[in-house]
């Protein structure tokens, strides 16, 4: 490379400055709270100077924020953050994705749905992500407890129903393995994103298309029923006792999502951490993500 191009290029990389880092918040969050959210842009923004950090906010305030967090269809929501994060200049030249609880399947179904539309997404860390669904309670007792299967049944029972569908979130990550069937065929956002009925070779190269997928699972989780589908694992159809690893599916064996390869070409990373739901700390925070995946420079 000729001397003078070589020192623009140079010139360019560090003008450039740190790659940008797109947030999502979960259920009954919002972009831009200070204890939340808020705290996390600051916290990026304090250890990677100069970092531009986009926390999704999806309503035109931080209340319709919170309140689309439980009734806007994930789909209208995938689709208006799409369109906002093409306007948004500061991403043009690519930026690092992180989702909290069901941020997580939201990111990813952005990454798959418009990743050919955005500039280029570096690394998508999914933090207590409910990538196969969810199917129990917050809190609930023991997994195999009978009133949880009765309550279950009962939520299963409703959450299939079109229009419950359209107005409540979780119901859309509602996962029945007693009726993998009804679910494949109703679930009208997860089912899609995960490439249950028909491949969609779009969603399959958008996804291999990133550097990484970090999926974190917090093994003591008291939220997220299993908390195995933090790490793309479920129950085994027909039952809800027995778990199966991501690689024991037929989403990994028939590799639906390209994760198959993806983790054969050491895309697919597993991490863990022995907190409830979300709770980790700042230190594991620097040295497992933000050294590694948000400013590798810094190391």
């Amino acid at each position: 490379m000729n001397r003078w191009l070589f020192i623009l290029f140079i010139i360019k990389v560090i003008s450039a400055g740190p790659t940008p880092v797109v947030l999502w918040h979960g259920m009954g969050d919002t972009c831009c709270m200070p204890y939340s959210l808020g705290y996390i842009k600051h916290f990026l923004e304090q250890q990677i100077p100069g970092v531009y950090v986009h926390s999704i906010r999806v309503g035109d305030n931080t209340v319709e924020d919170l309140e689309n967090s439980y009734f806007m269809s994930p789909n209208e929501q995938v689709q208006d953050v799409c369109d906002m994060l093409v306007k948004d200049p500061k991403l043009q030249s690519g930026f690092n994705a992180i989702g909290f609880s069901q941020g997580s399947q939201f990111l990813r179904a952005l990454v798959q749905r418009c990743g050919h539309k955005l500039p280029p997404i570096k690394n998508l860390i999914t933090l207590g992500g409910q990538h196969q669904g969810v199917y129990g309670l917050p809190h609930c007792g023991a997994i195999q407890h009978r009133s949880c299967d009765y309550v279950r049944k009962l939520l299963n029972y409703a959450a299939y129903y079109s229009w419950v569908q359209n107005s409540l979130v979780q119901a859309t990550y509602w996962h029945d393995p007693l009726d993998e069937k009804t679910y494949k065929k109703k679930s009208e956002f997860l089912a899609d994103i995960n490439n249950e009925l028909t491949i969609n070779q779009t969603y399959i190269d958008n996804l291999n298309s990133l550097e990484n997928l970090v999926l974190v699972k917090f093994t003591n989780d008291s939220i997220v029923q299993p908390r195995e589908t933090e790490w793309f694992g479920f129950y085994a159809p027909g039952q809800a006792k027995k778990l199966q690893k991501l690689q024991e599916t037929e989403l990994y064996l028939q590799d639906r999502l390209g994760l198959k390869k993806m983790n054969e070409a050491g895309k697919l990373v597993f991490l863990s951490l022995p907190g409830d739901h979300l709770q980790f700390t700042q230190d594991w925070f620097i040295n497992v993500i933000i050294k590694k995946y948000l400013n590798p420079a810094a190391e």
